[in-house]
């Protein structure tokens, strides 16, 4: 071999291993990258699904080595995996029952993150007024005895409606859910009858009526069905153009779900320790009555590493968090209240130890 072929040769050779040397310190730093991105995963309600969507992307461009997952599965599906442990953290708008706190085998805290709104939507083909609908009214409609938009019982509040000859098809959801569970809470404290009939909770035998899956469903479901009314998180009207019924609360005032009167359902409410608490029907004057906060679900056995950073993201939300609120038709909690949870947020002891039964 020549001298102009060994060079040539060791030429070749040192471009062979450049390249390879590059692919590797490439490789290696694509996977500590992989290997250092912080993955918690969640699921549950639909209901502030629009809000933390929000909250994480907005916490990852901040942090991109942190990413939270999320899956809008309902209040229901949250609470089972949360139990099961198949999560990282769940999210409920209704808050978890002793039973259900008893099925699982680590401590779940109770964060509340905002308040909303359960609202009742609508699309009446030649209407264009608004809808006042009273407590009796809502508990006809959704227990199928009053059946058309030009019932008498309805033209005393709503004369408008005489020439709207539409059955009415009432919307509900078909998942356990937590926006339900704060509807039928509200319609148990207003009429003993329903409360004895169909009850409360995520999921009830409904007497009539078309079941969606999610909010997203069930506004879906409104918008395709001339006649139809639903109740959604208010946020999902408001993104789907809908018009909102006003409704009867306890004072005897006609409200809308606005911001301002989704946070006067929160006063004069005594919220305990735990935060579980229901604000439907509120004594306020001005609140709208059918609000309720929205929680998210922490077990204690997250782990160390992951606990620190959830930790962090939710101190976030009580400050940076909170100012996102408003632009989706959430109200923030009271600052007093937010006080108390930042409290708890650093008094929480995370620990793989399981709690025995």
């Amino acid at each position: 071999m020549n001298l102009n072929i060994k060079i040539n040769f060791v030429n070749g050779l040192i471009k062979k291993l450049s390249l390879f040397l590059t692919i590797a310190i490439c490789l290696s730093f694509t996977s500590k990258s992989f290997a250092s991105t912080q993955l918690i995963n969640g699921a549950g309600a639909s209901f502030p699904y629009p809000l933390y969507s929000l909250w994480f992307k907005t916490y990852n461009t901040a942090k991109p080595d942190v990413q939270i997952n999320y899956q809008s599965i309902g209040s229901g599906g949250g609470v089972r995996q949360v139990i099961q442990g198949t999560v990282d953290f769940g999210a409920s708008d209704s808050p978890m029952k002793d039973s259900e706190m008893a099925e699982s085998k680590s401590a779940i805290h109770h964060i509340p993150t905002v308040l909303g709104a359960v609202a009742l939507t609508y699309n009446i083909p030649g209407y264009n007024g608004d809808i006042k609908l009273t407590p009796d009214l809502l508990v006809g409609i959704f227990s199928a005895q009053i059946k058309k938009w030009n019932d008498p019982k309805l033209l005393v509040e709503n004369p408008g409606l005489k020439d709207i000859k539409n059955y009415i098809i009432p919307i509900r959801r078909a998942d356990g859910s937590g926006t339900t569970a704060v509807f039928t809470e509200y319609l148990s404290k207003v009429s003993p009858d329903w409360k004895k009939k169909f009850g409360e909770g995520k999921a009830i035998k409904w007497a009539s009526g078309l079941g969606g899956k999610g909010n997203e469903g069930v506004t879906g479901l409104v918008k395709q069905n001339p006649g139809a009314i639903g109740y959604v998180e208010v946020a999902y009207a408001h993104t789907s153009k809908t018009p909102m019924a006003f409704i009867k609360n306890k004072s005897g005032q006609f409200v809308k779900p606005t911001l301002e009167a989704i946070s006067l359902a929160a006063n004069g409410v005594k919220i305990p320790d735990d935060f579980r608490v229901s604000i439907t029907n509120s004594e306020d004057p001005k609140s709208y009555p059918v609000s309720s906060f929205t929680y998210l679900l922490i077990p204690e056995s997250m782990s160390q590493e992951k606990s620190k950073i959830f930790r962090d993201f939710l101190k976030w939300s009580m400050v940076e968090g909170q100012a996102l609120a408003p632009n989706l038709q959430y109200a923030k909690l009271p600052k007093e209240l937010v006080t108390r949870v930042q409290k708890k947020v650093d008094s929480i002891v995370f620990s793989k130890v399981i709690k025995t039964k």
